[in-house]
């Protein structure tokens, strides 16, 4: 028996090497050969820096792929999401900002061929990338859908940007990667651990060899894996999720018993935090509107 879905939203996250900054064309065959056999109105989500070698499984200068967010790439970007009828976040790739800085940002399209965001890498991999660092937290609205939150990689080691995201209403964080090393495997962990600490479904996709070793992920609310790559290959995980699960996990609880978002009331006290030069105040922890009364 097949049960009935009340927010469906079809995925399609791809674990793929790397491709040459240049090669929008093959980009554009690739995300063609990978929707057609899909649902419509798919989410498709690809690693980290993807448009961003000079060689195979070799990252490009930053300062050399380095475009503006509405650069070339842009208009091949947006008539591709508009073509396919797709929401597209195409990676992360190397932007030229306004200020001169370069970024690592993931820009996010709808179906209507439009931008809808642009969110820069807040925790570059220091010292090893050499990027500015964002400044701001990302969620994106899918319109009669739901809504999603953006991060890059290592920023998934932070938990602080998955608890904003989620207080900001994301009920799937979408974590582009290019993990190449060992850590993948606390990487797992992590984007598990955030699904089960902010009751959110986490999506982790990592590259392929050589650029990266995969093991990409999908999370659920509790932080059950639904579906996972088993190793570095080029594959494409296909689901679709029912954001309104993300719902009935903060009512009832995970596992049914644990409803942190209800933690801190109005009245207690106010629990100081010295290493933010801030603090959670009870009075504002459940005031997110996208946080269920109960």
């Amino acid at each position: 028996m097949i049960r009935a879905v009340s927010r469906p939203l079809p995925l399609i996250l791809v674990q793929a090497p790397g491709r040459l900054a240049d090669d929008v064309t093959g980009f554009a065959a690739d995300v063609e050969r990978r929707v057609k056999p899909c649902a419509p109105g798919a989410l498709v989500v690809y690693p980290e820096l993807h448009l961003g070698e000079s060689a195979p499984g070799v990252p490009a200068a930053p300062e050399d792929a380095a475009e503006p967010v509405d650069g070339k790439r842009e208009a091949a970007f947006s008539q591709l999401a508009g073509d396919l009828g797709v929401w597209l976040v195409p990676g992360s790739g190397y932007e030229r900002g306004a200020d001169g800085h370069v970024y690592n940002t993931a820009p996010v399209y709808s179906p209507g061929g439009k931008r809808l965001a642009a969110y820069r890498k807040a925790c570059p991999w220091r010292p090893y990338e050499t990027v500015r660092p964002g400044s701001r937290f990302q969620v994106v609205d899918l319109p009669g859908i739901g809504r999603i939150g953006i991060s890059i990689c290592y920023d998934t080691w932070f938990p602080e940007i998955s608890r904003h995201l989620a207080w900001m209403g994301a009920e799937l964080i979408v974590n582009v990667v290019r993990t190449a090393t060992s850590d993948r495997a606390q990487e797992e962990v992590l984007n598990r651990a955030n699904a089960i600490a902010n009751q959110v479904f986490v999506a982790s996709v990592n590259a392929a060899a050589p650029s990266g070793v995969g093991r990409s992920l999908l999370a659920d609310p509790q932080g059950t894996v639904r579906s996972q790559a088993a190793g570095d290959g080029d594959l494409t995980l296909t689901d679709v999720v029912d954001l309104d699960e993300v719902t009935n996990v903060r009512r009832y609880g995970t596992a049914g018993l644990n409803r942190m978002w209800e933690q801190f009331r109005p009245g207690d006290p106010v629990l100081e935090l010295p290493l933010y030069g801030g603090r959670i105040d009870p009075a504002v922890w459940a005031t997110s509107p996208w946080i269920p009364a109960t």
